[in-house]
């Protein structure tokens, strides 16, 4: 190592994803060699990006490319698969051979440092040589990797973990301003936005392009102009001029268009101009911030780095969100002409390159700026969002055991309101402000005075006169904006349902017992004449454009939306949701909505307007807004996409004067998820969230869904939802997979029961069924009975005895889906479509709802039974059974088992210690696969404390600290409506 003030040597490790890497890079890099520094870059990006900025014979650029980052379909689109399947080509299956070329060249240009934006390999490579290494960077790829994994499939969870592993070996990382968890690092110094300084004054540029200074300059710069986009000259303003960076060699352009060269020093065009149009990265983000550049976006597809750079643009007053379909379609001018009403005012550092080159050169001296942790130690502690990878079923080799959700971590959790449900004393209590209530009661919840409370600030921000200067979420702006608040509206309320037993047997026909939370969506609807309805400036250019005045419109905010990654604001004209006189089909629908997976959200909600034009035959002349508040956490098993489709559609049905009973509004909910959001959920979830009612479990037998009864919940039980942590979604592969190996394994039976009716009726013994089973063990079985199993319509009516003795042996644990058509056609299932490359799991999710149906029934029974220990401990070991029968169908998960395991040391401990016990049992809930766990226990003080214990342990070992589930509020059904005027 170089003595302190003599020349050190750097080795910087640049990634290929994009060029905004390279260019942070450069910043960092001149400022080193400036000091008198060598630095070795290591990297796949062009030598103009660095020898534009650089000319020094100690900067030496070393071609080879070592990840790939993200593989983008054009500049919008991230291909989560390619990305996943490049990155093991490019840096997992030549790993030996990287690790050992890498740490020979290391050691051969005698590296003091090495330095990673942000190549993971490159950490490991650097300990191998025992060289000390830091990271430069905003974002790692093991966060970014994660929601692909999500995406396309578990296969490659292997990679996060490798990923996450050769970061820990960093010592620690630069974090740039605008940046995502970093779990692997745990040691962090912030710096200043790296930022490219200016080489020419806005005159100087605007000169050399032949622009005069009065004129309106856009720049247009996503990273590389895809094939199929065609600029026209009428997108711009009358007047603008549109420089666009990265265009094709081949391209024509309309005259207002001018092609820059790809060499162009864009910092300097930029600062040059007036507004700029482009995608979110690291580079365009704190290029606009520091020349104070307002910067029309367009979001891309699963890029977690974007929402926090989002954030940061748009928390500096710089950034205005177009929707992709107006781009595509030229619908620009609402968007610029709002930007340019921005005043961006960033004032942070702009120094992070110099900053960031004093650090390392201190590092790269012997100056420890790290902890004494380990490396080990740090990826021990590390926290990711990953932890959702682990929904996938069994455990791969080398998966750590620590990596957990990171919600708490980056604030992504909504803290429900406090619920009161038993609607008596504490109603009195609970007021609301400026609204008078025309139909419906409060029904003593707290959260939907909550949510008017809400509604009446958004109505005061709304109001010129009470306008208060404060920064508002983009949602709340958008909300404030297009209703008509002297005009009356429309609030519903549907809460979430936990899954107390029957879960994935729903959609094979089971009783199901399932509880509404205390956790609920509230849904806003008003009703405006098109020519009254407040449109969105963007709404109003669009139906300015087609010159055919004003007609219908949907818009849609959803509060909240900036906790994770999608588009707050959705609108649509409704004229779009017909093909001539008829309603679009669902495809079409689901099509429409999945085509920008920013806004695919809205199908849930646009979806219900949609299922009731076409099983209804509702037509909407009027405009429709929607607001939709939710605060049912997604992704922890308790529906929350349920409780947003029944709101939605209680709250249409009212302010439309529709007449639709809660059990026939569940049964159309069901049809958008399955159809147009194409989630193949059963119904439980819906009627719960439309007929349950608060302390009650609804019992319902899914056939198709009739409601027994509403069992009372006894006073001496209680029950608990416990969030793993570990995202779930009805919508997952391993979902689907295990409800279409449900479906192979009843058409198995009942073809299996056809051949011994066919050999009953005619002795056909050459039957081409026979050879699927040995008639002699049928010979006692009357046709009657074998008739009902030939058209077996729902698994749970076939009896666990009759499985067992007849069928059990006939199913095989799984088979490959073209095997199975080739023998069978089809499985008979209207939701799903069986991949014939596919191998599906066929015994254990059959036998699983067959059981289940019995077990339900059994806990039913047992419910209303008297209070004593036995029935609490009969009623937890149920619970458990079916907990480990999800986990043989493969939908359990690392979490949701370590919950139970939990629950159950609890219990044995006071067993073994002669105590009275309070918990008695625990399972997962819903579709399975991580989401939450149901937890039975004793109502009194110290089941509750228990349930404490079990949150700390659960943290320690995680890092995650679940939240609990408790409590329990009225259905749509009981809650009505509420029809509201606005009090001004």
């Amino acid at each position: 190592m170089s003595g302190n003030g003599g020349a050190l040597t750097f080795a910087y490790y640049v990634t290929g994803h994009g060029f905004g890497h390279a260019t942070r890079v450069v910043e960092v890099v001149r400022h080193l060699i400036a000091a008198g520094h060598v630095v070795h870059v290591v990297t796949g990006s062009p030598d103009y990006v660095y020898t534009t900025e650089i000319n020094s014979p100690n900067l030496h650029l070393r071609k080879v490319l070592l990840d790939c980052g993200a593989v983008q379909a054009d500049a919008l689109t991230v291909d989560c698969l390619a990305s996943l399947e490049k990155y093991a080509q490019t840096a997992m299956v030549p790993r030996a051979t990287i690790m050992a070329t890498e740490v020979e060249w290391l050691k051969y240009i005698k590296a003091d440092l090495v330095v990673s934006d942000v190549v993971p390999v490159a950490c490991r490579a650097a300990a191998d040589a025992g060289i000390r290494s830091v990271c430069v960077t905003n974002f790692s790829w093991d966060f970014i990797y994660a929601e692909y994994v999500m995406a396309a499939g578990h296969l490659h969870r292997s990679t996060v973990w490798q990923i996450a592993e050769d970061y820990s070996h960093c010592e620690l990382v630069l974090r740039l301003p605008g940046y995502c968890p970093m779990p692997a690092f745990r040691d962090v110094i912030d710096v200043p936005l790296v930022v490219r300084r200016l080489h020419k004054s806005r005159q100087e540029v605007r000169e050399e392009l032949g622009i005069g200074d009065d004129v309106k300059v856009l720049i247009f710069n996503f990273g590389g102009q895809p094939a199929g986009w065609k600029l026209k000259q009428e997108w711009l303003p009358t007047g603008w001029l549109c420089l666009v960076c990265g265009a094709p060699d081949d391209q024509e352009l309309p005259p207002n268009f001018i092609k820059l060269p790809r060499d162009v020093y864009t910092p300097d065009v930029i600062a040059s101009s007036d507004c700029m149009l482009g995608k979110i990265g690291y580079g365009t983000v704190s290029e606009a911030l520091a020349y104070k550049l307002p910067f029309v976006f367009v979001r891309r597809d699963y890029f977690n780095e974007e929402p926090f750079l989002r954030n940061m643009l748009e928390y500096h007053q710089g950034g205005v969100e177009m929707i992709r379909r107006d781009l595509l379609s030229g619908q620009w001018m609402p968007y610029i002409a709002r930007a340019l009403t921005l005043k961006p005012c960033y004032d942070g550092g702009i120094n992070g390159g110099e900053v960031a080159s004093n650090i390392l050169q201190d590092i790269a001296n012997g100056k420890c700026h790290a902890s004494t942790k380990s490396g080990v130690r740090r990826l021990h502690d590390a926290i990711i969002l990953g932890y959702q990878l682990q929904r996938a079923p069994g455990r791969e080799i080398n998966i750590p055991e620590w990596y957990s959700m990171a919600e708490n971590e980056v604030g992504l959790h909504l803290a429900p309101p406090n619920v009161e449900t038993n609607g008596s004393a504490y109603s009195e209590e609970l007021c609301i402000e400026n609204f008078e209530i025309l139909h419906g009661e409060l029904h003593g919840l707290s959260d939907t005075v909550a949510f008017l409370n809400s509604l009446s600030n958004l109505a005061s921000e709304a109001d010129p006169g009470k306008y208060t200067e404060k920064h508002m979420l983009r949602d709340q702006v958008a909300a404030a904006a297009f209703f008509n608040w002297e005009e009356e509206f429309y609030v519903t309320r549907a809460p979430g349902r936990l899954d107390v037993m029957g879960g994935i047997a729903d959609y094979s026909g089971s009783l199901v017992l399932q509880m509404p939370i205390g956790e609920a969506c509230h849904v806003a609807v008003q009703r405006n004449h098109p020519t009254k309805q407040k449109l969105w400036k963007h709404v109003l250019a669009r139906q300015t454009k087609k010159g055919e005045g004003y007609s219908p419109v949907l818009q849609i905010v959803s509060l909240g939306s900036d906790l994770s990654n999608r588009a707050p604001t959705f609108d649509m004209d409704l004229s779009d949701m017909m093909n001539g006189e008829k309603p679009i089909s669902y495809e079409e629908a689901y099509k429409y909505f999945a085509q920008d997976p920013s806004q695919r959200w809205a199908a849930y909600v646009a979806g219900t307007v949609i299922v009731l034009m076409s099983e209804l035959g509702v037509r909407f002349p009027d405009s429709i807004s929607i607001l939709v508040s939710s605060a049912v956490p997604e992704g922890k098993g308790v529906s929350s996409s349920a409780a947003v489709e029944v709101a939605t559609m209680f709250a249409l049905a009212a302010a439309h004067g529709l007449d639709i009973s809660p059990r026939d509004i569940a049964l159309l909910c069901q049809k958008v998820e399955n159809y147009i959001v194409g989630a193949p959920c059963g119904v439980m979830d819906q009627m719960t969230s439309a007929c349950g009612e608060a302390n009650k479990l609804l019992a319902m037998v899914c056939q198709p869904a009739e409601v027994k009864e509403l069992v009372t919940i006894p006073s001496h039980i209680r029950f608990w939802g416990f969030d793993s942590g570990i995202r779930h979604s009805v919508g997952g592969a391993d979902y689907g997979s295990v409800r279409v190996g449900t479906f192979i394994g009843r058409k198995i039976i009942k073809s299996a029961a056809q051949a011994v009716l066919f050999h009953s009726m005619d002795g056909a013994t050459t039957s081409h069924y026979v050879d699927e089973i040995n008639s002699d063990e049928y010979e006692d079985h009357s046709d009657e009975l074998l008739k009902t199993e030939v058209s077996l319509d729902y698994l749970c009516n076939l009896s666990t005895h009759r499985y067992e003795a007849v069928y059990a042996k006939k199913l095989p644990q799984s088979i490959l889906g073209n095997v199975f058509l080739e023998k069978y056609i089809d499985h008979e299932d209207m939701v799903t479509t069986i991949n014939p490359q596919l191998t599906y799991a066929v015994k254990a999710p059959t036998k699983h709802p067959i059981y289940e149906n019995f077990r339900v029934e059994a806990f039913k029974a047992l419910l209303t039974a008297g209070s004593t220990d036995e029935q609490l401990h009969a009623l937890g070991e149920l619970m458990y059974q079916c907990h480990y029968s999800y986990n043989d169908c493969g939908l359990g998960s690392d979490g949701t088992d370590r919950l139970v395991e939990l629950v159950q040391e609890i219990q044995h401990k006071n067993s073994a210690q002669g105590g009275k016990g309070t918990l008695f049992g625990a399972k997962i809930t819903g579709g399975g696969s991580g989401g939450s766990v149901c937890v039975i226990g004793r109502n009194c003080v110290k089941s509750s404390e228990q349930i404490l214990q079990i949150q700390e342990r659960y943290k320690a070992a995680t890092g995650y600290f679940p939240y609990v589930f408790e409590g329990s509020s009225p259905g749509a059904g009981t809650f009505g409506y509420l029809k509201l005027r606005h009090q001004l």
